[in-house]
C-alpha cells in the first residue's frame, strides 16, 4: 500500500484542510508556517527529481519524475529544470487539480450506502482515531470516496519531517507554468484515476483502506515518506529503479497488483498524451510521479519503443547545494503544426538546447531497467 500513498498524497482542499490542522497547538505547522523555521526560507533553486530529454521529428521534449509532497525549501526549481520548463510549450501533468471539472469529480461525495458499508464498526473507529491524531476537523473528509478519506490523511503523514501536500513538486511546476503564461494540460481524467484508486471491487477497495490505515498507525508510513522524498532529492535513479526491493510493499498478490494496476497499466495511456503533444507540434514539459519512470514498462523505455531519442539530463546521485540562478533565454518559437500533426511546408522543427548536466558537469546514467526488462526494440536510451 506505500505506493498508493506515495502516488496519490495529493488531493483537491487539502490546503484549506491543513489550515484548519495549525490551528492546534499539539499540530504540526501549516505549510505556510513552517517556512517560518529557521533554515527554511526558499533558497536559490537545485536541481532535484530525475529528468530525461526525450527527442523526436526535430523537437526536443522533457521527462520528470516529480513527488507529489515537498518540502519549503523546494519551491523553486533548479537551473536545468527551469531551462528544460522555458524549453517547452506545454506543462502536461497527470492531473490539472486546478481545473474546475477534475476538482468537482475529486471531491464529490461517495454514495452513501457504500459509506456506511465500508466505514463501520472497527474500521470507522480506526479512521476516526487516524483523523483526530491527523489534527483534521470532524466531518472534514467523512463525505468523500473511502479510499480517497485514506490517501487524503497519508499526505499529511509526512508533516513531521517538513513534507507538505502543499509543496508538491506538481504544484509548484503548474505555479511556475501559470505564472509564465504556459498551457498546462492533464493526461489523465479524474475518473480514471479515482478508478486505479478503488479497483475492481468494494471489497478491494475496503482491503486497501485497511492496510493504508495499518501503516498509518504503526508509523511506516511516515519513515517510508521521507526515505522516498530524500532518494528523489539526490536525483538518485538507480535507487528509484531499485523500489520494488526496499520499499516493503510487493510482499502480498495484492501489494502487486495495486501496483501494477497503478503505474503499469497506467503508463502506456501517460505515453500516447505525451507523444500525441509531441506530435502535434508541441515541446512538452512532462511531470509525473517519479515511479512512472522506472522499470521497462516506465515511461522513458515505453518513449524510446516509439522512436524518441532518450537521454538522461538527471540520473545521477548528488550532494545538493544552492547554486545562483543563471539567467535563461527567451524560449524560442515552437515550429506551427498543421492539421495531421504535420509540419507546415517548408518549416522545420527546432531542436531543444540540452539541460545543464549533473553537478560537475558529467554525464549522467539511465535509470537501469527492472530484472528482466529488454531493451527498446526502437528509439535510442544515451547513456
Amino acid at each position: 500500500m506505500r505506493i498508493l500513498r506515495t502516488l496519490a498524497a495529493r488531493m483537491c482542499g487539502i490546503a484549506l484542510l491543513l489550515t484548519f490542522a495549525a490551528a492546534h497547538a499539539a499540530c504540526p505547522p501549516s505549510a505556510i508556517a513552517s517556512l517560518e523555521k529557521p533554515g527554511m526560507g526558499v533558497r536559490n533553486g537545485i536541481d532535484r527529481g530525475v529528468l530525461w530529454r526525450i527527442e523526436r521529428d526535430g523537437r526536443s521534449s522533457w521527462l520528470y519524475g516529480t513527488i507529489h509532497v515537498g518540502r519549503g525549501d523546494w519551491v523553486r526549481p533548479g537551473p536545468a529544470i527551469q531551462k528544460a520548463l522555458a524549453e517547452s510549450d506545454v506543462l502536461a501533468l497527470e492531473l490539472d487539480l486546478h481545473d474546475e471539472a477534475t476538482a468537482r469529480t475529486m471531491g464529490q461525495p461517495a454514495d452513501p450506502a457504500l459509506l456506511a458499508r465500508m466505514l463501520s464498526g472497527e474500521r470507522a473507529r480506526r479512521l476516526e482515531r487516524q483523523n483526530a491524531e491527523a489534527c483534521v476537523p470532524p466531518g472534514t473528509l467523512s463525505k468523500l470516496q473511502p479510499i480517497l478519506q485514506v490517501t487524503a490523511l497519508a499526505g499529511l503523514a509526512g508533516r513531521a519531517d517538513g513534507l507538505y501536500p502543499e509543496f508538491g513538486v506538481d504544484e509548484t511546476l503548474a505555479v511556475s507554468a501559470r505564472n509564465g503564461n504556459k498551457p498546462i494540460v492533464a493526461l489523465e481524467s479524474a475518473a480514471e484515476q479515482l478508478k486505479a484508486l478503488t479497483g475492481e471491487s468494494e471489497a478491494e477497495e475496503a482491503e486497501q483502506v485497511d492496510a493504508a490505515l495499518d501503516e498509518l498507525e504503526s508509523g511506516k508510513l511516515r519513515g517510508q515518506l521521507k526515505e522516498l522524498a530524500d532518494v528523489w532529492a539526490r536525483s538518485d535513479a538507480a535507487k528509484l529503479a531499485r523500489y520494488p526491493e526496499w520499499c516493503d510493499c510487493l510482499k502480498t498478490t495484492a501489494e502487486q497488483r495495486l501496483m501494477k494496476r497503478l503505474l503499469d497499466d497506467r503508463n502506456p495511456n501517460l505515453a500516447d498524451g505525451i507523444e500525441r503533444l509531441h506530435f502535434g507540434g508541441k515541446r512538452v514539459f512532462a511531470a509525473v510521479g517519479a515511479l512512472h519512470m522506472i522499470g521497462p514498462q516506465g515511461l522513458p523505455a515505453l518513449m524510446a519503443a516509439r522512436g524518441f531519442t532518450v537521454t538522461p539530463v538527471l540520473t545521477d546521485a548528488q550532494a545538493q547545494t544552492a547554486v545562483p540562478m543563471p539567467a535563461l533565454a527567451a524560449p524560442s518559437p515552437a515550429p506551427k503544426a498543421v492539421r495531421g500533426g504535420k509540419a507546415a511546408k517548408g518549416q522545420r522543427g527546432q531542436k531543444g538546447a540540452p539541460a545543464a548536466a549533473a553537478k560537475g558537469g558529467r554525464s549522467a546514467k539511465a535509470a537501469p531497467a527492472a530484472k528482466g526488462g529488454k531493451a527498446p526494440a526502437k528509439g535510442k536510451v544515451r547513456r
